[in-house]
């Protein structure tokens, strides 16, 4: 068994079933080896036992002799010369091409497929859990109209249920716009039952949300525990939360290769699972509960990270070198479900798991089920919800800055002040009311605590970067001239012809000491209404391209923050005995689950989230959720061969880095000025920017031009926080800078 000092328990139970998982995968590797000799020369028909084949053709309403004709057609094209083939012309016919889709034997299927999947996928969501050491992710989907199932090591107790959520809808639109997810909150005092060794948790989830959502809407997958939903060498596919990522599918990548008593091992060449996902066979019923990747181990038998080194937790499960996947069959966990002696609500929730499914279709909206009776005295502890729609019934008034004030003497201040703001009167009239923002992620329109200090201090928040936008539609937006002198006064005392090292001291020091307002990290007030802007004056993603309106952002991150703030009220209402360290998890989990619409091109766990990095505008841009959450924190690179996990409206991303579709040049010039700026901040621990890539940089930079847009935000930036980047101002000082001593 793995020992590890100091690691949260679900972590250290992940670590065990990482060396559970590897032992199985290990003592199964002659007969998983001669399964897939025979798939290679007879077919799946001839790999399984005769009992569970017939079983699967039953269930897909085939015989025999039809399968067996499948096995014979060859998979690869036929040449009539010198051979004929092995099978007259009329076995091609439809029942036979129809046999070959269900069992995932031929790529063309009908269009019913993504329906199904579509359906499928509604009732998976993504499962948060808050901890005093931060919190983690997993999948979790529902299983009957008021249960979700998960894993253990995802949710192990009630106690670890009832800080938990789970959120529908966190993923794009068909358009790549991020959906607005709805979120619930986990009710163990009327359901949990859980199991270490199958490693499943099932839960109750609320009916309704605190926006009045219905849990109905996003409907259930029931499970079967018969058998004959799939055999070995048949492809499964995954839809799962990969990393707390948004919704993602592995299609079709996954294929059987052996099936255990309690287990089922899938593998892939490109696509590993997520913890708590449903593992589906092509007709989208459920096969498996994924619980684990089958790691790749090193001599000691630890599971390795995708650099060759141990992994360790708090990597994540993305950073896991892994070879197979492993899910526990769902007949399994139903079996084991069957054996709890349970009365009252909590026997009648379980047997709503045994019931067959009836209309609707599984995934469409189902009618409410009766209300749950709760346990005396017992209230549902409050989440952060979906969202408020801030009032705005107040006018700005010019300088104020709001103050909340919640237990354990801690004050969430919102300085309203943005820059373009000084000097100026009082915002008079009302506010316009534009649409809400269409395409960010943002919380919908609903609730608002009339009066509260969180309502006003968001409405306040809001009015002064919309304030900032309308000041900037009446500025002209690049004045070369103008720009031209303010560098040229700014640079006047650096002497461009000095040594290199020499070269970066000066420019650290220049940017250190001109670096006067150091604004905090509000992208709404300070990036989107001005700074970010193209000359079009619309807002693109850095890494897709894609574009937004500023109001767009600025609204759709005023209902995130307002949410926030409302979430922090409501836990230190909750929890009036939370230490700071609790608040700090607390904080870091609401920014999780309620992101703004920008990115970090050096990520703020490479610096702790400190000021004045985090806000520091010179490396934030606008950027959709889906693909800051894609880009995660991993480093640059450029994949030259690359074939895995292409991403191809934000980029490429493989192992331990990522290569953004757009905007290679932007970002590296901002790189390097965070370099030159906070010299040793960059490359002091693992996975973050190694300075044998500087070169990756140089290039990038170089081979996309500095452009208006980039000429645009330097002035900008330098109205606001007094620096300028001289990467942008002078690009032919790179190769004179020394960079070698911005690394620790």
């Amino acid at each position: 068994m793995i020992t590890v000092e100091h690691v949260p328990q679900a972590e250290t139970d992940y670590l065990a079933q990482l060396e559970k998982a590897a032992k199985r995968f290990a003592d199964r590797s002659p007969q998983r080896e001669e399964t897939l000799r025979t798939i290679e020369s007879r077919g799946v028909l001839y790999a399984d036992e005769p009992g569970r084949v017939k079983k699967r053709l039953a269930r897909l309403n085939a015989d025999w002799s039809l399968a067996k004709a499948i096995e014979q057609i060859p998979t690869e094209p036929v040449t009539t010369t010198g051979s004929t083939l092995p099978l007259s012309p009329d076995v091609f016919g439809a029942d036979v091409l129809g046999l070959e889709r269900l069992m995932g034997r031929n790529n063309l299927t009908g269009v019913a497929f993504l329906e199904g999947g579509y359906l499928a996928a509604r009732s998976i969501g993504r499962v948060s859990v808050r901890t005093p050491e931060g919190g983690h992710h997993g999948t979790g989907f529902m299983v009957s109209p008021s249960l979700l199932l998960t894993n253990n090591h995802v949710l192990r107790s009630p106690e670890e249920a009832d800080r938990a959520v789970v959120a529908f809808n966190f993923q794009a639109d068909r358009d790549g716009r991020p959906l607005v997810p709805v979120t619930f909150a986990l009710e163990p005092h009327d359901f949990f039952a859980t199991d270490r060794d199958l490693d499943f948790a099932v839960v109750a989830v609320a009916e309704r949300n605190q926006e009045d959502a219905r849990l109905a809407d996003f409907g259930w997958l029931p499970l079967d525990g018969a058998q004959g939903k799939a055999i070995l060498g048949e492809f499964v596919n995954i839809i799962q939360h990969p990393n707390g990522e948004p919704k993602q599918l592995a299609l079709r990548e996954n294929q059987i290769v052996d099936l255990l008593d309690l287990f089922v091992h899938y593998v892939t060449d490109t696509a590993p699972g997520s913890s708590g996902s449903p593992v589906f066979n092509d007709q989208w019923e459920v096969v498996a509960l994924h619980h684990s990747a089958v790691p790749e181990t090193g001599p000691d038998g630890r599971p390795l990270a995708t650099d060759g080194t141990p992994w360790r937790p708090g990597m994540g499960e993305h950073r896991l070198a892994w070879k197979a996947n492993e899910g526990v069959r769902v007949s399994r966990v139903l079996q084991a479900l069957s054996r709890l002696t349970l009365t009252g609500n909590a026997g009648r929730l379980r047997d709503e798991l045994f019931q067959p499914p009836g209309p609707p279709p599984r995934g469409e909206a189902a009618p409410p089920t009766a209300a749950r009776p709760k346990p005396d005295g017992y209230v549902p502890h409050g989440y952060v919800p979906d969202g408020f729609a801030p009032d705005g019934s107040a006018p700005l008034a010019s300088g104020t800055a709001v103050g909340i004030t919640v237990p354990l003497r801690i004050t969430v201040g919102v300085d309203v002040r943005a820059p373009e703001q000084r000097g100026h009167d009082q915002l008079s009239g009302p506010r316009p009311a534009p649409p809400a923002a269409a395409g960010a992620v943002a919380a919908p329109a609903g609730r608002v605590a009339g009066g509260s200090a969180v309502t006003d201090a968001a409405a306040q928040d809001l009015d002064a970067a919309l304030l900032n936008l309308r000041l900037g539609e009446a500025r002209a937006y690049y004045v070369r001239d103008d720009d031209r002198a303010a560098r040229d006064a700014y640079y006047a005392h650096v002497d461009a012809d000095s040594d290199g090292e020499a070269l970066r001291q000066a420019l650290t020091a220049l940017l250190e000491e001109t670096h006067g307002p150091r604004p905090s990290y509000k992208p709404a007030r300070m990036l989107y209404p001005w700074v970010d802007l193209h000359p079009d004056r619309l807002l693109r993603s850095v890494y897709s391209g894609k574009t937004f309106t500023a109001e767009e952002l600025i609204r759709a991150d005023a209902a995130a923050e307002a949410a926030r703030l409302q979430g922090v009220q409501e836990f230190l209402s909750r929890e009036s005995a939370a230490s700071a360290d609790e608040l700090i998890a607390e904080l870091d989990a609401l920014e999780a689950a309620l992101p703004f619409n920008c990115e970090h091109v050096v990520p703020q766990s490479w610096f702790a989230k400190r000021e004045p990095m985090r806000g520091d505008l010179h490396h934030l841009f606008a950027c959709e959720p889906a693909c800051n959450s894609f880009r995660g924190n991993y480093p640059y690179m450029d994949f030259p061969g690359f074939d895995e996990a292409v991403r191809a409206d934000c980029g490429m991303r493989e192992k331990s880095g990522f290569e953004p579709e757009h905007s290679k040049g932007a970002v590296a010039r901002a790189t390097l000025y965070f370099l030159l700026r906070y010299p040793g901040l960059v490359g002091d621990r693992p996975a973050e920017f190694p300075e044998e890539r500087l070169p990756l940089l140089l290039d990038w930079h170089e081979n996309e031009p500095v452009s208006e847009y980039e000429l645009h935000r330097n002035a900008a930036i330098a109205g606001i926080q007094g620096n300028r980047n001289p990467l942008i101002d002078h690009s032919e000082w790179v190769r004179g800078i020394d960079f070698s001593g911005v690394w620790p």
